[in-house]
Order: C-alpha cells, then sequence, then structure tokens
C-alpha cells in the first residue's frame, strides 16, 4: 500500500492532520519507517512539520529548551549541554544518532527511548499542543500526544550519572539504562532522581531507591541499601536481547557500580 507524506508548516496543522486514522508523525524516522519497512499496514499517511523551533536548543540561565525535532547528535555536540552528552551518546551509532530525535525517543517503547530515561531523571517538562506536562505525567499516557519541545535544568557533570548496558557496543540496543540525577550538600546526598529504562513498558522512577539515598552519605552501607530497593516497582520486560530475569538479576550491579562510579 503507498503511503503519503504531508508537510505542515507549523506543529499545530500537523498535529490536526494526525487526528486522521493511519497518520504518524515523522521526526527522525528511525522507528516509525522501520515499522513501514516491515509492514506495519495500520500506517497510511506520515505527517511532519517545518516549523524551525523544533529544531532549536536554547540553553540560558541554568536551563534548557530543546525542541522536539532536535537529534540526538546536535545534542552530543552543543557546548551548553556537554554533561548529559552521555545520554545521546548512548542512542545508537552515528548514522542513528544523525535522525534520531527527542520527541521520537519520547514516545519510543522499550527496549528503545535511552534519552527519555535521561529527561526523567532531569525531571523534565514536555511542552506539547495541547498544554505542558510534567515527563512522569506524559510518559504515563503518550498516545495521542504531539511534542513541540522539552525543558530542564542542566546539572552539572559532577550531579548527572548514566549508564547503558547493551551486548553490542558501542550502538546495540538496551539490556537496561539508568540515568541519576545525584545533588550532594557536603557529603551528603541532598536530593536523588533515578530513572530507569527496560524496567517496564515505558521508563520509571525507582523511588525506593531514591529514598534510601536522600540524607544519606554514599558509603557502603547506603549503597547497599540503595541497591536492595532499586528493583521494587519494576516490571522488566522480556525480548529478544534479554528476559525480563535477567534484567532484574542485573539491574542491582549496574546501579551500584553507577553510585560508587
Amino acid at each position: 500500500m503507498p503511503l503519503a507524506l504531508k508537510t505542515y508548516p507549523t506543529l499545530a496543522e500537523a498535529g490536526l492532520a494526525l487526528k486522521d486514522a493511519g497518520a504518524r508523525y515523522l521526526g527522525g524516522g528511525t522507528l516509525v519507517v522501520r515499522a513501514a519497512n516491515e509492514g506495519d499496514i495500520s500506517l497510511s499517511t506520515f505527517v511532519r512539520s517545518t516549523d524551525p523551533t523544533l529544531s532549536t536548543i536554547t540553553v540560558e540561565g541554568g536551563k534548557a529548551m530543546i525542541g522536539a525535532s532536535v537529534t540526538m547528535s546536535a545534542i552530543s555536540g552543543h557546548p551548553g549541554l556537554s554533561a548529559i552528552s552521555k545520554a545521546a551518546k548512548a542512542v545508537g551509532g552515528p548514522a542513528i544518532r544523525n535522525m534520531a530525535s527527542v520527541g521520537g525517543n519520547l514516545f519510543a517503547q522499550s527496549p528503545y527511548g535511552d534519552f527519555a530515561v535521561a529527561l526523567l531523571a532531569l525531571d523534565a517538562a514536555v511542552h506539547t499542543t495541547a498544554g505542558d506536562l510534567g515527563i512522569e505525567e506524559f510518559l504515563a499516557g503518550r498516545d495521542g500526544k504531539v511534542v513541540a519541545s522539552v525543558s530542564f535544568a542542566v546539572p552539572s557533570a559532577e550531579k548527572f550519572r548514566f549508564l547503558k548496558v547493551t551486548r553490542v557496543k558501542p550502538k546495540g540496543v538496551s539490556v537496561l539504562s539508568i540515568a541519576a540525577v545525584i545533588d550532594m550538600d557536603g557529603g551528603t546526598v541532598k536530593s536523588a532522581r533515578v530513572a530507569l529504562g527496560c524496567m517496564a513498558d515505558r521508563p520509571i522512577r525507582a523511588k525506593a531507591a531514591e529514598k534510601a539515598l536522600v540524607g544519606a552519605t554514599l558509603s557502603e552501607g547506603v549503597v547497599a541499601k540503595a541497591v536492595a530497593a532499586v528493583g521494587e516497582g519494576t516490571s522488566p520486560i522480556t525480548d529478544a536481547i534479554a528476559s525480563a530475569w535477567y534484567r532484574a538479576e542485573v539491574l542491582p550491579v549496574h546501579f551500584r557500580r553507577l553510585l560508587l562510579e
């Protein structure tokens, strides 16, 4: 069946076109084009927008605003986003990073969406054509949303931590990914946000582990408590890359490494 491509000057117009049956937004196309090539007959029309703000990065006053069409390559090469560049660099190889976008990553199902895991740890706001949402609220109900941009406070390199486990390095699909923003006051953890990828059908927070960390030092004893709690509330996926059992087994190992890096 032939596929149509419709281009609109504004995201609002593209959003209206997406209400038609069979319409899907075309950003970088790393997932949706593959779905079409693999015979997804639910697809009939690709919709895209040429709005220049979708490809804009603004970093000012310690905050970043990134358009939905911004690629992982653009993020990893931006001097104002060097603290989080490791998360963007974890998305596929160079060819994929040149196409994969922030918006597409937010909609990617596990085991994809490594950058969305980072955005969850960063407590990003997701700006859609229907209004602004916290990223947890957005991830809990992504269907029907049209993303314009995301924004977040840019952490220092010391606060942001990211780890991706894959069987094929450096560009393999995730076994799991972990992102954390840990704010220290002296030697004590002032606040912590820990996000997990592949441990549910979408990125989720490890709130029990966060609770174990806050107010304590990153000593072996405290780390052990957080590691023991990191799997609470998770429901790992099983796919061709790894089983749910395996993901649950290796999560504590890699979370400990992340904390003690």
